[in-house]
Order: C-alpha cells, then structure tokens, then sequence
C-alpha cells in the first residue's frame, strides 16, 4: 500500500494524504554524521525507523503538498519538493505556513508585527504581502518538514 495517495492539485499545488498504516521501515544508524571534519562511523545499524513516526505527529491533520515555484529557495524550499504540513498545529511568527489568499493556496513565512500581518517570500525577487482586513485570508496548515531530493 502507497503511503501516500494524491487527493488533488490546486494552484500549482499538488495535496497528498498521509497513511500511517502501511510501514516501511529503513535501517537507522544511531551516530551523529560530522557536518565538519569526519568522525568514525560505527559499524552497526540500529533499529529500523518507520518516517511516519518521525514526520508525522497527527496523522489526520497531516498532509504532503508538492512545491511549485521558487519563492521559498532561501528557506530551502525548491519547486518539487514535498512539504510535510500539519493543519491542527496553531502557527507561530515566522513559521512557514500553507496560506489560502482570496481563494488561493501559496506557502510563505507568516511575520506578524504589532501591528500588522504579513505573508513573507524567501526571495527577494517577490514582494511582501501585508494581509488587511479587506482579504480573504486564511492559515490552511504549519509547514513542520521540507523533503527533496540532493541530485
């Protein structure tokens, strides 16, 4: 069985369902990898790890959205990857969030002054958005992990 099982696609936006059900277990070396000088590795695996128990804190709040565009890459979030977004989570300021815009979905860091609401781009190519009380807006999901491939 699939883990994940694509529901629909809005806004350039792909939506994925979670199941916690099915278990694929990879074996899980219990070390720390040097991100600086190398260290010895251990010549042992330790127990297997199943992602769903690590990624996924609420399982029917929690749901995998494909990343269209460029306008998170200085946060590291590159068009294809998979986002990993839990709905019940209350967002903080400065967390990445799936927003829902006068009717659209996009992902952005959520700034909030005292003031002021702001929807944030990691790019300096896009302009800030500052939510009035004239928008439709709305937080759809807390983004917890950003999953892509390195080649």
């Amino acid at each position: 069985m699939n883990p994940i099982k694509k529901i629909k696609t809005i806004d350039n936006l792909e939506f994925f369902t979670v199941s916690v059900d099915s278990k694929k277990e990879i074996p899980f070396i219990d070390t720390m990898v040097s991100a600086g000088f190398p260290s010895p590795a251990d010549d042992y695996l330790d127990l297997p790890i199943d992602l769903n128990e690590y990624l996924v804190e609420n399982s029917a709040a929690t749901f995998y959205i494909r990343v269209s565009g460029n306008s998170m890459q200085d946060e590291g979030i590159d068009d294809g990857d998979l986002l990993v977004v839990d709905r019940s989570k209350t967002p903080k300021n400065n967390d990445i969030v799936i927003g829902v815009l006068n009717g659209e979905f996009t992902v952005k860091k959520i700034q909030k002054t005292k003031t002021k609401l702001f929807m944030v781009a990691a790019n300096k190519e896009y302009k800030k958005i500052e939510i009035t009380e004239e928008m439709d807006f709305s937080v759809w999901g807390v983004v917890t992990y950003v999953i892509h491939k390195t080649r």
